[in-house]
């Protein structure tokens, strides 16, 4: 049994953590933050906790040392306080965007700013099992792994492990994304009003967690758009690609399956006929699951690459959650069995 920590806790993924965390047979969650709802139990912002907990929150200032400490803050607090994070606890998963890029270039590109603690980014290791399982099962420090990057990743994989891109055409890729993506603090565009309804493209070009699939798929020619969609839990990836040489479906199976048949969280959805023959979000809410598919025009030699995930689970906390069993030498699966509700 592990002592947790969870600083940031009255969030989305903060809530998603202590929703998972709270039924893991080998964890103890000890402390929650929060700086706006400290004294107040947890449930009081995350109210399907009601009954399963009487834990309260408390102030960030009031963390105590732990065996691993869950970092959900803003971007850009854990990198600034990382020397006092790692005073608390000798294990880290941090699910900001601080530490996922290895480049302090690339970080200052995208993220308009010099990295607060640069020397640190070798030290996380990047945090989708998936690409990183050995590494993360060593390491001590892990970083948390866009959403929207978690989705293109996984879509592409194959068609990367495999080399069947064409080195001289882009990637395209798209997103559609609920609303929990934005958070819990309410602005002019979430507002009901605004966001009811909408297909919005909200970061049509220049959405940051194109830097971190370019690092992840080696992929430099790869560009990212991301649409708000009617939706509060998920993300779809829609990803445009084409192959170097004729390949038929076949082929296709062959790659999918020699990446993701020992995925314990990847399931291939590739189907002829029925309403749910490519991947969708709407069924993975809750879980931990990615399901993955394509479509091929032969023709034109164009590939659509699908995936669809929970954007708080396996975009965020059931990725971390995933990680710490992996750090820890637990079954990976522990605690993320939930398999989604149909209909939901």
């Amino acid at each position: 049994m592990i002592r947790i920590a969870i600083a940031g806790a009255s969030g989305y993924v903060g809530g998603e953590l202590l929703r998972l965390l709270l039924q893991h047979p080998q964890v103890e969650v000890v402390q929650a933050t929060s700086e706006r709802l400290a004294g107040q139990f947890v449930h009081t912002a995350h109210p399907n906790l009601r009954g399963h907990t009487t834990l309260r929150f408390s102030p960030l200032a009031a963390l105590e040392p732990c065996d691993l400490l869950l970092l959900a803050l803003p971007h850009g607090s854990a990198a600034k306080s990382i020397e006092r994070w790692i005073e608390l606890a000798p294990r880290i998963v941090d699910c900001s965007a601080d530490f996922r890029l290895r480049d302090t270039a690339e970080y200052r590109r995208w993220y308009g700013s010099e990295h607060p603690a640069p020397a640190w980014l070798d030290r996380f290791v990047y945090g989708l099992p998936e690409l990183n399982r050995e590494a993360i099962r060593q390491a001590y420090y892990v970083s948390g792994v866009g959403c929207n990057a978690t989705a293109v990743n996984l879509a592409l994989r194959p068609l990367v492990r495999a080399g069947l891109l064409d080195p001289q055409r882009p990637v395209i890729a798209e997103v559609k994304v609920g609303s929990s993506e934005g958070g819990n603090e309410a602005t002019s565009a979430s507002h009901h009003a605004e966001r009811s309804g909408v297909i919005r493209s909200f970061a049509p070009v220049g959405h940051r967690h194109t830097a971190e699939i370019r690092q992840a798929t080696a992929l430099s020619d790869l560009h990212l758009s991301i649409t708000a969609v009617e939706l509060v839990r998920g993300a779809l990836a829609t990803c445009h690609a084409f192959v170097r040489e004729p390949i038929d479906d076949r082929a296709l199976w062959k790659a999918y399956r020699a990446t993701y048949n020992d995925e314990p969280f990847v399931r291939i959805v590739h189907q002829r006929a029925g309403v749910y023959r490519h991947p969708e979000p709407k069924i993975l809410a809750g879980t931990n699951y990615a399901d993955v598919g394509w479509a091929l025009d032969e023709e034109t030699g164009r590939i659509v690459a699908l995936c669809a995930i929970d954007n708080l689970g396996k975009g965020a906390a059931g990725s971390a959650v995933q990680c710490i069993n992996l750090m820890h030498g637990w079954d990976e699966t522990t605690g993320l069995g939930f398999w989604g509700l149909h209909p939901a």
